[in-house]
């Protein structure tokens, strides 16, 4: 075999040459590329809250990466933070209290005005001035002698005071009497009755003196009857009743003519406990259908559990008068009455009835 030429023919292309790699330009070392340092993302304007349960995350990323950078950073625990309402709801606002409107005043059904009344040398009534609602169960209380019966029989117009006015809903008593009484039913103390009648007569009589009807008288005679219990006693004569009995007889006859003002002097004395507990319960009834109730009595009990409205009456001078808790204060009616009236005499030069007789 012959070997190859060393060289190419001079004359001849040369094909593919290659150079070879030690021959090439060399780059000279250099360091190793660090890599490009990550983009920070801009911070938002609106801060996003991280929610609680990513805190421990975020801590220990955090941790990591100020590991990476050479850095140590020590985690600061946040303090809890109060719950928010929900974005987009906002927070229910307190509504102060809307205040409670000031209850106009009821017109005044019956007026007083500066009643003087003397009987001799006695002053009985000394410039007595009383206004009573519409609507109210007014009570008037005073000591035997104070002019109670003087002042309600002057206001049914049984008796002339010697000055002062009475009006009942805007009608003079004493200058327009027949139209005031039309007003006014009446329950006088002591009162007189034609006890020869009997109680279906005398209720009979006293409606058709009001100038009611036939027919009307009868149908409230059989109500009056059913309510005040009188069924078995309507056909004996008022002169054969009890105390009680005629107290029953004679406040059904005030009723009869449906009155706007009763005006009544001790209603429940002589009357038993059950009749009393009846009357009571008509007379509420009368009150809330808008009448109006003006009465005396000496049960300071009684006043203070069905009046609104109270007076103390003393030697013929009104001492105190308006609601009945206005009146007694934070002490019982009967105590502020007491006061009033002078308080109680102690019960001295009596020893004698202490040593009984044989």
């Amino acid at each position: 075999m012959s070997s190859l030429p060393e060289t190419a023919p001079e004359d001849g292309p040369v094909a593919n040459p290659v150079a070879p790699v030690e021959s090439l330009p060399q780059k000279p070392p250099s360091e190793p590329e660090k890599p490009a340092p990550a983009r920070t993302p801009r911070a938002r304007k609106t801060t996003q809250r991280t929610p609680r349960a990513a805190t421990a995350s975020k801590t220990s990323t955090t941790a990591a990466r100020s590991g990476a950078s050479g850095t140590t950073a020590a985690a600061k625990p946040r303090a809890p933070r109060a719950p928010r309402a929900p974005r987009g709801k906002a927070a229910p606002k307190t509504q102060a209290p809307t205040p409670e409107p000031i209850p106009e005043p009821k017109p005044t059904a019956l007026g007083i005005r500066q009643l003087y009344k003397r009987f001799g040398g006695t002053v009985a009534l000394d410039g007595v001035s009383i206004d009573v609602p519409e609507g109210s169960f007014f009570g008037l209380v005073g000591p035997n002698g104070a002019g109670k019966t003087t002042m309600l029989s002057i206001v049914s117009g049984l008796l002339r005071p010697d000055s002062g006015q009475v009006v009942v809903h805007d009608v003079d008593v004493w200058k327009q009497p027949e139209h005031a009484k039309r007003l006014i039913g009446v329950l006088p103390d002591r009162l007189r009755l034609f006890d020869r009648l009997t109680g279906a007569q005398l209720l009979y009589y006293s409606g058709t003196l009001r100038g009611l009807d036939a027919h009307t008288v009868k149908t409230r005679v059989n109500d009056l009857v059913e309510a005040f219990g009188l069924e078995g006693a309507v056909g004996r004569l008022v002169a054969d009743y009890s105390a009680g009995m005629t107290k029953k007889i004679a406040l059904a006859a005030a009723l009869i003519h449906s009155p706007r003002v009763l005006v009544l002097d001790e209603p429940f004395e002589s009357v038993d406990p059950v009749s009393a507990a009846n009357i009571t319960e008509i007379l509420q009834k009368y009150v809330a259908a808008g009448g109006t109730v003006v009465l005396s009595s000496h049960s300071m009990d009684l006043i203070q559990r069905i009046c609104d409205r109270v007076a103390i009456l003393v030697s013929g001078v009104v001492l105190d008068s308006g609601t009945a808790d206005e009146v007694r204060g934070q002490k019982t009616l009967e105590e502020r009455f007491v006061e009033l009236a002078g308080g109680r005499k102690a019960a001295e030069g009596l020893e004698w009835l202490h040593s009984f007789s044989e």
